[in-house]
């Protein structure tokens, strides 16, 4: 009889220490701080009309990031840049209420690009940006570097050369040509070849990362291309282009693609 007592005791004394053990969760539920309709964005042109653009979320208690197919993604709540297409823009904000996430645009109007766009710009479309540039492979003479062979996994080895393709296969565009324009958007269009016509896409130009993509339409040259219409920025210049692969879809290699304006 004592020795059941005495168990009864210990069975006893492990359920209170187990019970003090356990954890006290204190559940907490995310509420919304407000409405997406109380979410204030405001956009400001430094001049009216004008290019220099800074847009804001000012609703407090909200956190999110801007974004542009122009201007990429921005991780702030306030942003002030230079946009480089005249014409209706649309800035989109994605953010949390708190207890969910929204997205909310702005339009901002573009009359006049009054404020110099970053170098890059001018020299890919010309410094009368609404009618645009043209270029074409840099041929030359025989021999002459425009669309080889390169090393695969960086840029620093563009220039060096694995097979001067161009010299003997080149690709069904060798005499075509390219243009990009900013008439309303980053328009870009390919040419098969210099009289043929031509297939209507888009560009953006990364200036801080230094790549050039092209959307809806091929790069002159795509035959050695990828299908993200992603390259590299080696050399641009008023005068001369210079694009880069780092892993050509179509070779496993590096590819490197040589213009110069029409």
């Amino acid at each position: 009889m004592k020795i059941n007592k005495i168990t009864y005791l210990i069975i006893a004394s492990f359920m209170l220490v187990f019970s003090a053990c356990e954890p006290i969760v204190e559940e907490e539920h995310l509420v919304n701080s407000t409405n997406i309709d109380g979410v204030q964005l405001v956009a400001t042109q430094s001049t009216p009309g004008g290019n220099e653009i800074t847009i804001d979320m000012v609703t407090p208690g909200i956190t999110g990031y801007w974004s542009n197919k122009i201007i990429g993604k921005k991780l702030t709540n306030k942003v002030k840049f230079v946009y480089p297409v005249p014409g209706k823009a649309t800035f989109k904000y994605t953010g949390s209420l708190g207890a969910e996430f929204f997205t909310k645009t702005i339009n901002v109007q573009i009359d006049k690009l009054d404020h110099p766009l970053d170098q890059d710009y001018y020299d890919l479309v010309g410094t009368n940006t609404t009618a645009g540039k043209t270029w074409v492979f840099d041929k030359g003479n025989a021999g002459n570097l425009w669309w080889f062979m390169s090393p695969p996994g960086s840029p620093d080895g563009a220039m060096s050369v694995w097979w001067n393709a161009g010299d003997c296969c080149g690709p069904s565009d060798a005499n075509g040509k390219m243009h990009f324009d900013l008439n309303g958007a980053p328009n870009y269009t390919h040419y098969e070849t210099s009289s043929a016509v031509g297939t209507k896409g888009a560009f953006n130009l990364d200036v801080i990362n230094q790549t050039l993509t092209v959307e809806d339409a091929t790069m002159l040259g795509s035959a050695a291309g990828n299908k993200n219409g992603v390259y590299t920025i080696v050399t641009l210049t008023a005068t001369k282009m210079v694009l880069y692969l780092s892993n050509s879809e179509t070779y496993g290699t590096g590819w490197t693609f040589v213009f110069r304006p029409e």
